[in-house]
């Protein structure tokens, strides 16, 4: 018997059919905003997840700049998997005896006064140790990575975002919440590293200055410096071309638009982007890369810079293996060798 099943089975056909179960579960669960992009939040507003990171990073994030790098999705699986199928059993076990229980997590949302003005906190914890009356009694942290074993300490922002979540469910809950658990697990063998971070005013204190010094900067529409924690982070992350940690000639780029040559932009993180400014253009880079979006997006014309002439992106030749930029062909009837190029691909 004849069939097609085997060349329907391939890793292009999964990325869609996962795409899409991801979009009717989101909708399923009454969750549909998670399908578009996330909203830009006001300067004030802060993630407990973000803080004490790179404020560039962060920044591009929060201004939705288009990032250059897949989402991970194998590995948000593989930590809501181990969170929920591992872990919350897990606490529940350690408590049962105890008149405890687990919630799979609490919201904080709250405010803080500095000297530069308010700065608002507001996220959620991963599962929370509770009393009978759905207290808090102990928030958690849980990540995942490859290895755990060589880990002594956890990382100053998981313990950023505990401390964000304890000062949170104080607050809220009118009791002393000074105590939670960050918890790493490995990716590959399950072993578990977990750490008891207690509250300390002073740290804090270096938490909550950070959040307004970021504030201070989006209020200014400034790009903030590029201070990574640790040296490997711009390896592994999504805006470092448009940062200008890379080979490609790029510096200081703000958060708006496609860099004008670079090509590696994934097509989700395109779609993404493309999703979250309507007015958003291609690149003719990116309409090469990707013609079927080309057909429903405006896309950048070229323009040389020593005719003055403009060129829609399909009506000149390709650029070569050795060059990013298309020739001009009016310089070139006339002798002259000049290069195209495209502007940033900056929403109108």
């Amino acid at each position: 018997m004849s069939h097609d099943y085997a060349a329907r089975i391939d890793g292009e056909g999964f990325a869609e059919w996962y795409r899409e179960r991801e979009w009717a579960e989101n909708i399923r669960e009454g969750k549909p905003y998670f399908n578009g992009p996330s909203p830009v939040a006001p300067p004030e507003k802060h993630s407990p997840s973000s803080l004490l990171q790179c404020h560039r990073k962060i920044y591009y994030r929060q201004e939705n700049a288009p990032a250059e790098r897949e989402e991970p999705e194998g590995i948000f699986w593989a930590g809501t998997r181990f969170e929920e199928d591992v872990i919350v059993p897990f606490l529940a076990d350690v408590v049962h005896d105890e008149d405890a229980y687990v919630r799979n997590s609490m919201w904080v949302d709250f405010e803080v006064e500095t000297d530069e003005g308010l700065v608002w906190f507001k996220g959620a914890t991963d599962p929370c140790l509770v009393d009978r009356q759905a207290e808090p009694v102990l928030p958690t942290e849980v990540k995942t990575k490859g290895e755990v074993d060589y880990l002594d300490e956890p990382n100053r922002h998981h313990r950023a975002q505990v401390h964000a979540y304890m000062r949170g469910l104080s607050e809220k809950h009118d009791r002393e919440v000074d105590e939670a658990v960050v918890i790493y697990g490995s990716r590959k063998t399950l072993n578990v590293q977990t750490f008891v971070v207690e509250f300390d005013d002073a740290f804090w204190e270096e938490v909550v200055a950070w959040a307004a010094d970021h504030t201070e900067a989006r209020k200014r529409g400034e790009l903030p410096a590029a201070e990574p924690e640790y040296d490997w982070e711009c390896q592994f992350c999504d805006y470092r071309h448009r940062c200008g940690q890379s080979d490609e000639p790029y510096h200081n780029v703000g958060p708006a638009g496609f860099l004008p040559h670079f090509d590696a932009y994934p097509r989700e993180r395109v779609v993404e982007y493309l999703r979250a400014h309507e007015t958003a253009r291609l690149t003719p880079t990116l309409a090469r890369a990707y013609p079927e979006l080309a057909e429903q997006h405006t896309v950048n014309s070229w323009s040389c810079h020593d005719c003055g002439r403009c060129f829609e992106w399909d009506a000149v030749e390709p650029p070569t293996e050795t060059t990013d930029s298309p020739i001009c062909p009016r310089c070139a009837e006339e002798g002259t060798l000049a290069t195209l190029h495209s502007s940033q691909s900056v929403d109108d």
